[in-house]
């Protein structure tokens, strides 16, 4: 398989995976009593850590790969 395929489907499944975890904390937070910008702010900030960690893994590994 093309490793650019590999690629590009692990940072699909990641985008999902933080798209999950934005969902389910806004939903969790709106749950709690929070108003929708609220909500949404807690969602965009789940979503950017989400994406911030699997950066930093795929950079610790790319390291230890190549």
């Amino acid at each position: 398989m093309d490793q650019t395929v590999i690629v590009l489907l692990a940072a699909a499944l990641i985008v999902v995976l933080a798209l999950l975890a934005a969902t389910a904390a806004g939903t969790l937070a709106r749950l709690d009593g929070a108003t929708y910008p609220t909500a949404v702010m807690r969602a965009a900030t789940t979503f950017a850590a989400t994406l911030t960690l699997a950066a930093a893994i795929a950079g610790v590994l790319a390291q230890f790969l190549t």
